[in-house]
C-alpha cells in the first residue's frame, strides 16, 4: 500500500536577491512498513525533503500525497494534526525538556492531542518499557545517557501510535556501539509494522534500510534497494 506518493518536488528558499534550489525535480513512492533511507552530501537537499515528507514544509512546486491526500492544499491545522498523528520524528539532539521526566517527555504529543491523564500516563509508560526503559520512568535527561535519552526520543514518537517514523541522523551524538543499539530499535519497530524514513550521512547505518535514496544537488541520484539487509554482529 502506497503511503506517501511525491512528484517533481522542487524547492525554492529566497535568500536576499539570491534563489536556493534546494530541491529541484524529486519524484518517491513510499510504502506502508518500508524501510528508507535517505543520503547525500552536505546541500544535497536531504534535510529539505525530510522536512518536506514530514510535512514541516512545503514545496514551491509539484505534488506531495499523505495516504492519498494531497498535503499542497491542506490547511496549517491539517498538517499539524499530521505531524501529531501520523509520524514520530527522532532528532539527532533528542529535543526533550531537561526538567522534565522520561514519562513526562514521552506523554508530551498526548497532551497536546487531548488524550485524559490516565491514559496517556499508562500509554507513556508502556512506550518506555517497550523501548528497554521501564526502570528509568522517572530519570530526568541528566541523569540518562545519550543511548537512554534517544530510547526517550524514540518512545515519544510511539507513543501517538503514527505510520511513519523520521528519523533524522538518530545516531549523529552516539558512539558506534551505542548507535548500533538505537538502529536495533528501529529495527524491532520497523519488524511491528511501521514504516521508518531514515536520514543519515554513514553509510553502514544507512545499510540497517532495504532502500537506500541518494542526493546529489537536489535531485535524486540513484533509489536502490539493499539486497542483503546488514546483518548485525
Amino acid at each position: 500500500m502506497n503511503i506517501i506518493n511525491i512528484e517533481h518536488i522542487a524547492k525554492i528558499y529566497e535568500l536576499g536577491m539570491e534563489e536556493v534550489h534546494a530541491l529541484r525535480d524529486v519524484s518517491l513512492r513510499i510504502d506502508k512498513n518500508e524501510y528508507l533511507a535517505i543520503m547525500g552530501p552536505s546541500g544535497s537537499g536531504k534535510s529539505t525533503l525530510m522536512n518536506m515528507l514530514g510535512c514541516l514544509d512545503t514545496p514551491t512546486s509539484g505534488i506531495y500525497e499523505f495516504k492519498g491526500q494531497s498535503v499542497s492544499t491542506m490547511s496549517d491545522n491539517e498538517l499539524a494534526k499530521i505531524r501529531n498523528k501520523e509520524i514520530g520524528f527522532v532528532f539527532q539532539t533528542f529535543n526533550l525538556l531537561h526538567r522534565s521526566d522520561a514519562l513526562h517527555n514521552v506523554e508530551l504529543p498526548l497532551v497536546y492531542a487531548g488524550i485524559p491523564y490516565a491514559e496517556r500516563r499508562e500509554r507513556a509508560k508502556q512506550t518506555l518499557i517497550d523501548v528497554g526503559l521501564g526502570d528509568r520512568i522517572d530519570h530526568k535527561p541528566n541523569q540518562l545517557s545519550g543511548g537512554q535519552r534517544q530510547r526517550v526520543a524514540i518512545a515519544r514518537a510511539l507513543v501517538s501510535k503514527p505510520s511513519i517514523i523520521l528519523a533524522d541522523e538518530p545516531t549523529g551524538n552516539l558512539d558506534s556501539k551505542t548507535g548500533e543499539e538505537i538502529m536495533q530499535v528501529l529495527e524491532e519497530i520497523h519488524n511491528k509494522g511501521n514504516t521508518i524514513i531514515l536520514v543519515t550521512h554513514e553509510e553502514y547505518i544507512a545499510e540497517h534500510a532495504a532502500r537506500i535514496v541518494r542526493l546529489r544537488d537536489g535531485l535524486v541520484e540513484k533509489d536502490e534497494s539493499v539486497s542483503s539487509r546488514y546483518i548485525h554482529t
